[in-house]
Formats: structure tokens, C-alpha cells, sequence
């Protein structure tokens, strides 16, 4: 695993930009598998629910399009981590398909970006304060691979609840 992304364990050798593509219709698949009834039942205690799942890879999506923004728009910026735990402590009553719609909107419009800056931005830096510098690319990597983390997870929760 890259100290730079962690979720490169997760990626599958796919394209970077199918996995983002292909990421809305695979949640709403693995969202319709667990169905909307249970989508609120965390699989385990101190798990995350597929709700809660959901909500994190909606705010996600804001925090990694924001930083690919900043990375275009500043020379070497300095990205701002946040702690997913203390956001997760606001996504009580949030209704899964709510989140997924939120993902769904804001990852067409990051796919968009993506596509206009790539390949031309690929190698523009930033530092995580926690990471270390990365370029852009890193930043597209990270969250294709926090994309196939997470959807292992919704995967695994069926069998879970049965």
C-alpha cells in the first residue's frame, strides 16, 4: 500500500476513470441488494450501516473534488484532512438514496473535471499534511480506491444481515 493512497491496495487494475464511472450504477446495485429497509442496519457494531457508507462516499466526493480543484486552481496547495468519524456522527436519519443521489450529482460533475484536466494536470502537486506530496493523478487514484473499499463493503453486507 502507497503511503500516498492508501486505497491502492483496492484497485483492480481497471482503467481509473471506468472504475469512477462505473462506481454510481454499483452502488445503486449493491443499494438495491441490501434494499432501502435495511439499508439503515449497521452489519456489526461500530459498523457503519450502508446509509452511513453511502453518506461518507457523498461527503467523499465533495472533499476529493474540492481538493482536485484546489490542486488546478494553486500552485503546490496544501490539502486539509478530516477526521470521517466525526463527520459520520452527522448522517443519523440521512436516507440512503439521498446520499446516493448526492454521490451520483457530484461525481458527474468531478468526471467532468477530470476529464478536462487530465492528462495534462496529471503531475500538478499537492501535499496532504498527513501523506506527504502527490500530483493530481494521486488525488484520481485515491478515490477510485476508496470507491472499490467501500463497495466491497455494501458487497458484504447482505450476507451480513441475513
Amino acid at each position: 500500500m502507497s503511503a500516498l493512497n492508501p486505497y491502492e491496495s483496492f484497485l483492480d487494475g481497471r482503467p481509473v476513470e471506468q472504475i469512477l464511472s462505473t462506481t454510481p450504477k454499483a452502488l445503486s446495485a449493491a443499494l438495491d441488494a441490501i434494499g432501502a429497509e435495511k439499508s439503515t442496519l449497521a452489519p456489526a457494531p461500530g459498523k457503519w450501516s450502508a446509509a452511513e457508507i453511502l453518506s461518507h462516499l457523498a461527503d467523499c466526493e465533495l472533499v476529493f473534488g474540492f481538493r482536485l480543484r484546489q490542486t488546478l486552481a494553486e500552485d503546490h496547495p496544501t490539502i486539509q484532512p478530516f477526521d470521517q468519524d466525526k463527520w459520520a456522527a452527522t448522517y443519523a436519519g440521512i436516507p440512503a438514496s439521498q446520499a446516493l443521489g448526492v454521490f451520483i450529482s457530484l461525481r458527474q460533475w468531478n468526471l467532468t473535471l477530470i476529464r478536462t484536466a487530465l492528462p495534462a494536470a496529471a503531475t500538478r502537486p499537492v501535499t496532504h499534511p498527513e501523506r506527504g506530496t502527490m500530483t493530481f493523478q494521486t488525488i484520481v487514484e485515491t478515490t477510485a480506491g476508496h470507491d472499490l473499499n467501500h463497495l466491497g463493503q455494501l458487497h458484504r453486507i447482505p450476507a451480513q444481515l441475513a
